[in-house]
C-alpha cells in the first residue's frame, strides 16, 4: 500500500473584529463552541473553551513535520515510550481489520448468517449459537500468521530499554510472538492465548483450544460440559484489570506515545489519547488521519483531539500510510534500519522452524479416524440447524 494523502480542511474565513454589529447571524463555529462551554462549566465535560481561559504552550518541539520529530529524536532521545496500536498493524501479515469497507472483517461475515455483523463478538448470541465464533476463529488463529514489521518495531523499543507498556486492541497474540515480554503488553480486548469455560470458569490453555478448533469440536469444558470461550472481550464483558490499573504509572512522565493502525472510534481504548500528559509528543503512523475533533458535544477539540494538522498544534505528529512502511521510514531516519532488518530475519526464522516442527509433531500424532471429527459439510449442516 503507498502513502495515503489527506487533504487539509479549507479553514473558514473568520473576523477578527468580535464587536462589529454588521453580522446578525451567528457563525456556527461560534455557536458550536457556546454549547462546548456551556457543557463544559455545568457538567464538568471536554474543559473550558473560553479563549480568554486558555493556557498557551508552546510547542514541544520546532519542527512537528515527520521529519523534523525523528530529527528530534535523533538529537535527543526518548525515555519513556508508551505504545497503542490496532488491527491496522496486522493486515499486513494477512489478518483483516474490522471496518475497512469491502475487506474488513464486518464486511465478510455473510456466510454466518448473524443478525448483525458485531453478532460475532455478542456474548449472548454467543451463549445461544457458539458456532459461528468457533468457525471464524478457525481462520483468523494465532499461528498462522507471522508478526509484521510494525510489530517487530515495538520489540525493538523494547530492546533498546524504552518501551514502558504495549497497549494493543488485538487478539492474534502476535506481539507475543515477537518476543516482547508478557508483562510489558496489556491485551485491551482479550486474546486467544487463555480461555475459560463459560459457566465454572475452568482454565484451560492455547494448545488445548487449538486442537478442538482445528478438529471442528466444539470447545466444551471437561468438568461442566459448558462452553470453553478464549479470553477475547465481548460485547458485554469488562476490559481486563490491568489495562485500568496501568496507565497512571505508565503515562506519567510519558515523553512519546505511539499510535498505530487504530480508527481511534472504540472506547474506552480510545481515551488512551487523552492520558499524557501536554508535553509528550503523540505520533500517528496510520492509512487515515484519526483522533480529530469529536462530534461529541461536550468535547473539547482543542485539549483531547489529535492536532497534527491544525494551526493550534504544540505536540502531535503524523505519518498517513501504511503501518510497515511508517515504521521503517522511522527506523531508517533513526539509523535502526539495518538492526531491525536483521531482527525480523531471525524472529522469522525461528517462527518458521517452530512452525514446522509443529506441524512434524501433529502429522506423527494423527490419529487413523476420529469419531468426534465432524466436517465441514455436517459442520453446515449443525449450523443451519442452530
Amino acid at each position: 500500500m503507498g502513502d495515503v494523502e489527506v487533504k487539509k480542511e479549507k479553514q473558514p474565513t473568520t473576523t477578527s473584529n468580535s464587536s462589529s454589529s454588521d453580522d446578525d447571524e451567528e457563525a456556527p463555529d461560534d455557536t458550536m463552541d457556546k454549547v462546548r462551554r456551556f457543557f463544559a462549566n455545568t457538567l464538568h465535560l471536554g474543559g473550558s473553551t473560553d479563549a480568554k481561559e486558555e493556557v498557551k504552550v508552546e510547542k514541544v518541539i520546532p519542527d512537528l513535520s515527520f521529519d523534523g520529530f525523528a530529527e528530534h529524536w535523533r538529537e535527543h532521545g526518548f525515555r519513556k515510550i508508551v505504545t497503542m496500536v490496532g488491527a491496522g498493524i496486522s493486515t499486513s501479515a494477512g489478518i483483516p481489520d474490522f471496518r475497512s469497507p469491502g475487506s474488513g472483517l464486518y464486511s465478510n461475515l455473510k456466510k454466518y448468517e448473524l443478525p448483525h455483523p458485531t453478532a460475532i463478538f455478542d456474548l449472548d448470541y454467543f451463549e445461544k449459537n457458539p458456532a459461528p465464533f468457533f468457525a471464524l476463529a478457525k481462520e483468523l488463529y494465532p499461528g498462522s500468521f507471522i508478526p509484521t514489521p510494525a510489530h517487530y518495531f515495538i520489540r525493538l523499543l523494547n530492546d533498546k530499554g524504552l518501551l514502558q507498556r504495549h497497549y494493543t486492541q488485538n487478539i492474534d497474540t502476535l506481539d507475543r510472538l515477537t518476543g516482547l515480554p508478557e508483562d510489558k503488553i496489556i491485551e485491551a480486548h482479550g486474546s486467544f492465548h487463555t480461555n475459560h469455560c463459560i459457566k465454572c470458569r475452568k482454565e484451560y490453555d492455547m494448545d488445548w483450544m487449538k486442537a478442538e478448533i482445528f478438529a471442528d469440536r466444539l470447545p466444551k469444558c471437561q468438568k461442566c460440559k459448558g462452553v470453553v470461550k478464549p479470553d477475547i472481550v465481548f460485547f458485554g464483558e469488562n476490559l481486563p484489570k490491568r489495562f485500568y490499573s496501568s496507565p497512571d504509572e505508565d503515562f506519567e512522565d510519558c515523553d512519546l506515545l505511539i499510535i498505530m493502525g487504530t480508527s481511534l472510534e472504540v472506547q474506552p481504548f480510545a481515551s488512551l489519547v487523552w492520558r499524557p500528559g501536554p508535553r509528550c509528543i503523540r505520533l500517528l503512523i496510520n492509512r487515515d488521519a484519526v483522533g480529530q475533533a469529536s462530534s461529541a458535544l461536550f468535547m473539547d477539540p482543542n485539549t483531547r483531539s489529535l492536532l497534527f494538522d491544525k494551526p493550534n498544534n504544540t505536540r502531535d505528529v503524523a505519518f498517513l500510510g501504511d503501518c510497515d512502511a511508517g515504521v521503517m521510514a522511522l527506523a531508517k531516519a533513526l539509523g535502526w534500519d539495518k538492526e531491525l532488518e536483521q531482527l525480523i530475519t531471525s524472529e522469522r526464522r525461528k517462527l518458521s522452524g517452530s512452525q514446522k516442527s509443529e506441524e512434524l509433531q501433529k502429522d506423527k500424532e494423527k490419529p487413523q479416524s476420529d469419531p468426534d471429527r465432524v466436517t465441514s459439510g455436517d459442520r453446515d449442516k449443525k449450523d443451519a440447524s442452530l
